[in-house]
């Protein structure tokens, strides 16, 4: 393994030495192909997650395949303008030049996906890095054999395995890629496998975006309305049956709206999932044996509000509410990343701090308030990738906001233009005149000091 995947890397190096992958229409040509290829295979696509967890049909198309299409369009219509190099102001200390920011490839790119959107996140970074210019190798989640397998079949039929190609296996194969020495690495998972994936890049300074996670808390405060926020909650939280990495992870509420927002959360459950959800087509499943395990396991010894129920056959679990778990219990000292939602009230905003205070940066943050001040308190207070006042999950539709993380919830953010800069080295070059060559910087130096101190204010 370890021998096939050095020969493919070097490969993928002497493909991108000849250039190829540089030039604009090559680029254009290629993400039109894929584009092709994904519009053709959608049905296929639905199936595959379907078969690997239950993924509605609905959320597949909203949150993976359409989501893909769109940003292939936008990199498809903006590749030219994007490509081009940027002019910048230049300094006249060194006039006369112009100065220019070169977008050029990194080279050799490694993208290591996640299970829980697992199209979405496998090609999200792809087309950002080929619309670059580099070429890729792709490791999708074994936790999805289908959609994974369906992946390495896609990628085959649109491109030459020296320009992108996919490795498929579990964690023995990741780490025997991580071994080798890449141009720029590529990772969305979890924040443990994350420090991995940084430590084995920094043995050879290659640079990283991370997309990992975190507690991502849910405040509502006493001005809410409950109906709405509960609404608006419950979708957020149980899309993907809760293995999404912005989901709200748990909710602190005031006290004085508790109980109100407990039924309004109820009722939502319902709506949304029926009285019995495990016969609802609109729940998916958890991905795995392990999973499902630790999922119940983090349910035991807790005041379960709602829900509860599983089977353990069909690694089906209820939405499920959960009251007032302690700050040292086990459901509390992890990324939940499945259909549980602990509820928590406060009576002040030293209560919520404690509550965020106790966790790393989240990956996201939202807030239910109809307080403005109240807002603007929170937003200034508190370190998060993003989020989103009134609602949940909707920041990561926009993509002219930067997604990512902060702290031990990621490095570097991409979607939209931003993933083009990730995956490109911003190169800057002045092109200097030579109608005038000044003579003042040059030894033996006479200015005097006074004279140099001033210069700043020309730079």
């Amino acid at each position: 393994m370890r021998h096939t995947i050095k020969e493919r890397l070097e490969a993928q190096r002497r493909y991108f030495g000849t250039g190829r992958t540089k030039e604009l229409q090559f680029r254009r040509q290629t993400l039109k192909k894929l584009r092709s290829e994904i519009v053709k295979k959608e049905d296929a696509i639905c199936n595959a997650l379907y078969a690997d967890f239950k993924k509605p049909r609905f959320e597949t198309l909203i949150a993976e395949t359409q989501f893909v299409l769109a940003e292939l369009n936008t990199l498809i219509r903006h590749l030219e303008l994007w490509a081009r190099p940027e002019r910048v102001p230049s300094s006249l200390l060194n006039f006369p030049s112009s100065d220019r920011i070169y977008k050029e490839p990194y080279g050799t790119v490694l993208i290591i996906a996640p299970w829980n959107y697992p199209f979405q996140l496998t090609l999200m970074p792809l087309i950002s890095a080929i619309a670059a210019g580099n070429t890729a190798v792709l490791k999708p989640s074994e936790l999805t054999p289908n959609t994974s397998k369906l992946i390495a079949e896609m990628v085959s039929a649109v491109f030459d395995p020296d320009h992108a190609m996919v490795f498929q296996g579990d964690a023995e194969v990741a780490k025997a890629l991580l071994a080798e020495k890449w141009d720029y690495i590529f990772f969305t998972g979890s924040t443990r496998v994350g420090k991995i994936v940084y430590e084995s890049a920094a043995g050879n300074l290659t640079p990283v975006t991370l997309e990992l996670g975190g507690k991502s808390p849910c405040i509502v405060d006493g001005s809410a309305l409950p109906a709405q926020a509960a609404g608006r909650i419950v979708w957020g939280k149980f899309l993907n049956a809760g293995q999404t990495c912005i989901a709200p992870d748990y909710i602190l509420v005031h006290a004085s709206i508790k109980d109100r927002l407990v039924e309004e959360l109820k009722k939502s459950i319902v709506r949304f999932f029926g009285e019995n959800p495990e016969n609802s087509p609109d729940l998916a499943r958890i991905i795995s044996e392990r999973h499902f395990k630790r999922l119940v396991g983090l349910m035991e010894g807790q005041e379960l509000l709602f829900g509860g129920q599983y089977n353990a056959e069909d690694r089906f679990i209820a939405p499920t509410l959960v009251d007032e778990p302690g700050r040292d219990s086990e459901i509390m000292q992890e990324e939940i990343f499945g259909p549980l939602l602990p509820l928590i009230s406060y009576r002040n905003e030293e209560e919520i701090d404690a509550w965020i205070s106790s966790h790393g940066k989240p990956l996201a943050a939202y807030i239910f308030s109809r307080k403005k001040a109240f807002q603007k308190k929170m937003l200034r207070k508190y370190s998060f990738g993003g989020g989103v006042i009134n609602d949940t999950l909707i920041h990561i539709s926009n993509k002219n906001l930067p997604f990512g993380g902060v702290g031990n919830s990621g490095l570097g953010s991409y979607h939209g233009k931003r993933s083009f800069n990730a995956f490109s080295h911003q190169k800057a070059v002045i092109h200097r005149g030579t109608w005038l060559d000044p003579k003042f910087r040059n030894p033996p130096y006479k200015l005097p000091v006074s004279f140099i101190k001033k210069l700043k204010h020309l730079l």
